[in-house]
């Protein structure tokens, strides 16, 4: 089984890859209203959706799609973020190295959502870190995506850990793994077990 690339991925993706996941298909094709360029967090309104614009051009493959920054959408986000995890045990830990993958600017999703990727896998301690899987093998060349989507209910139980609105919404599950790591830090490996 593989995944598609996630934009700051839901702890259920994390879960998946700390657990022998064969790595991330970059064969894939661009898939609107999904992981790819969505994560969801948690602010002090309840849980928001952060996106990445893209450019439409002609390829779908995922490494092709470009990212838009002609919108402030970086700054937004970014700000988003701050206001929803600058009171976190850990956010101070991890934010000047988080907020640098951004302002890099990486031309396409691919690249920005892998650059992500081994960032979390790295604080969290998944070893080895992010696999890319150009081509599929076995199973008759047929490749086996993991099925996660936000519009789609998932079969994921997640366990609860301390969340910073947690008074204000109970504990919300299977946000993205930023909410994990910012959260619980050197513990988010245990959590994933």
């Amino acid at each position: 089984m593989l995944l598609s690339t996630a934009y700051c991925a839901p702890v259920e993706y994390y879960a998946l890859l700390s657990s022998g996941v064969r790595g991330v298909y970059s064969g894939e094709n661009y898939c609107k209203q999904s992981w790819r360029n969505r994560c969801r967090i948690l602010t002090a309104n309840g849980p928001m959706d952060l996106r990445i614009p893209i450019v439409h051009d002609g390829s779908r493959l995922i490494t092709d799609i470009r990212v838009d920054y002609s919108t402030p959408w970086v700054r937004q986000s970014l700000y988003a973020i701050e206001s929803a995890y600058f009171s976190s045990p850990f956010y101070e830990y991890y934010k000047d190295e988080f907020e640098a993958l951004y302002l890099s600017q990486p031309q396409t999703l691919w690249e920005l959502n892998m650059n992500l990727a081994e960032f979390f896998c790295v604080k969290i301690g998944i070893l080895p870190p992010v696999r890319v899987d150009a081509a599929p093998s076995g199973d008759g060349g047929k490749v086996i995506l993991a099925d996660i989507h936000p519009k789609r209910a998932s079969s994921y139980i997640a366990k609860p850990y301390w969340q910073v609105f947690r008074e204000k919404f109970g504990f919300v599950g299977n946000l993205s793994i930023m909410d994990l790591l910012f959260n619980c830090g050197p513990e988010s490996a245990d959590y994933l077990l």
